[in-house]
């Protein structure tokens, strides 16, 4: 048994059709016409469709045993990219009318532009017109939903002065990745802001001023945190404690700086491995890095005060961001229909490049991940849109394969190995230094050396990795031991060979 239809939509049928209500017979199928009205209420305000209502708003009625049907068929059309793109999340329920079932669906106002069946279908009055052909309606139309991204919110009491201008300059020298003599570098600060979309007039007040996106882009981190409070994004590094976390950074500052910690950070804890692109030698992993970074900063949900995450552990790295979906699920990148979430900081990432053209980073993430790690990236659209990078063993690992200590000393290396100290043979424990770092390692601490010394001469940056895996064995071995022996935490303790 449906569900009685509620007062307020059927006041809605009661009114007739208008801008945002249509009526449709569809007593037993869903009828072409009824897609090209999602497209139209889609790119006009949004609207509500009454299937199984005649025109005069009199109920036709849907037959009950082509409900179901009808509900499946609906579902799949407005999903698949070839009818309707970008695809949408609509749900159609049915409601008794007097006996009779009929069927509503809301369709929402798009943030971007919807095709059906290719063509561009907007609302007037009661009528939906194809205007795919009037070049002058399709301008206005994307110039409408260019207002509804909300990185272009207007701040008139703001100006370009309150800018970083060491930012901007150099914004101007990143172009040259592009071309030798980039527009930007002829035009002063203004007139590149303005020529990126950067400076616009509020359509509400009439005034015009700096744009949320060019705060983002460059602003300082005071003016950041003025205008959007919860802007942050959390870099974790999570392989060896895995409760808690390795390494952490959070970054509160504009994106061109956040783009490049987060590049070091991933650097910082990933194996440049050997890969081979055709006969030429490449970093699978910093392409791997520049897609996904550039793609978790370009594409957020700004409006949303959900914390963008960078995480990489012992068998992925994985990155989460607010999104406004236009879908749910996985993604295909053989049927994948990109959609610009932030137009305006894709097209500078692009300028300066730190991004490639829209939909070429989901392809080329595939392609290094199969370089890297020899399996397949994950992309999954919903409220937080999610990107997963598998990654085998060798990417995480911050040094050498693990190596027992025997009563030999460290195995695994020619010519023998470390010894313990006078008092004879050690137990086996694990020691994660090759035999060579780790000899060398005991050379280097004939002399006193803090725990800092000893890192850097090891090349490694993880404190809690360097204890738990090298010093500690090293110490229950007595192959060192503590300067300070009564206070193993003293500010002051160095470490000797026993």
């Amino acid at each position: 048994m449906n569900p009685k239809l509620p007062s307020e939509l059927m006041d809605k049928i009661t009114s007739g059709e208008s801008i945002n209500v249509e009526f449709k017979k569809s007593a037993t199928d869903i009828t072409k016409d009824v897609y090209e009205t999602v497209c139209s209420f889609s790119n006009r305000i949004g609207g509500d469709i009454f299937l199984g209502v005649k025109d005069d708003g009199s109920i036709l009625g849907v037959q009950p045993d082509k409900v179901e049907n009808m509900k499946k068929d609906f579902v799949n059309t407005v999903n698949n990219g070839n009818k309707i793109n970008p695809p949408l999340y609509l749900i159609s329920e049915p409601y008794d009318v007097d006996g009779k079932t009929i069927i509503h669906i809301h369709v929402p106002e798009s943030l971007s532009v919807i095709r059906c069946g290719g063509r561009i279908f907007d609302r007037n009055n009661d009528s939906d017109i194809d205007i795919t052909d009037n070049q002058h309606l399709v301008y206005q139309l994307y110039a409408r939903k260019q207002n509804t991204y909300y990185v272009n919110t207007v701040f008139p009491a703001l100006k370009v002065s309150d800018l970083r201008r060491d930012l901007i300059d150099r914004a101007r020298r990143m172009t040259r990745v592009r071309t030798e003599h980039h527009p930007w570098m002829d035009m002063n600060d203004e007139e590149l802001l303005r020529s990126a979309k950067l400076i616009l007039t509020d359509p509400e007040t009439g005034e015009e001023g700096l744009t949320l996106a060019s705060i983002l882009l460059f602003g300082s981190d005071s003016l950041i945190v003025s205008v959007l409070a919860h802007h942050k994004t959390d870099a974790i590094f999570r392989v060896f404690n895995t409760d808690r976390y390795d390494d952490r950074d959070v970054i509160v500052t504009n994106l061109l700086d956040s783009y490049d910690r987060l590049m070091t950070f991933g650097r910082k804890h990933l194996n440049d491995m050997f890969s081979m692109d055709g006969i030429v030698s490449i970093s699978a992993r910093d392409k791997i890095l520049r897609e996904i970074v550039s793609n978790l900063l370009a594409h957020r949900d700004y409006s949303n005060a959900y914390v963008a995450k960078f995480i990489i552990e012992k068998d992925r790295i994985y990155t989460e961001n607010a999104n406004r979906s236009h879908g749910f699920g996985a993604l295909n990148v053989k049927a994948f229909s990109p959609y610009p979430k932030n137009p305006v900081i894709s097209s500078v990432f692009r300028e300066i490049g730190l991004a490639d053209e829209l939909g070429s980073g989901m392809k080329n993430t595939y392609k290094y991940t199969a370089l890297y790690s020899g399996r397949v990236p994950e992309f999954i659209e919903g409220d937080v849109f999610r990107m997963i990078i598998p990654l085998n063993e060798a990417a995480t690992a911050t040094v050498g394969a693990e190596n027992p200590i025997s009563s030999d000393g460290v195995s695994g290396g020619a010519g023998g190995g470390v010894t313990g100290g006078a008092g004879g043979g050690v137990s086996p424990l694990t020691i994660k230094l090759d035999a060579d770092k780790a000899n060398a390692l005991i050379a280097f601490c004939t002399e006193e050396r803090t725990k800092s010394e000893m890192m850097e001469f090891c090349a490694i940056r993880s404190d809690y990795y360097f204890r738990a895996n090298i010093l500690k064995p090293l110490l229950q071995q007595g192959i060192l031991k503590r300067t300070v022996p009564d206070k193993p935490n003293s500010p002051k303790q160095k470490y000797v060979k026993a």
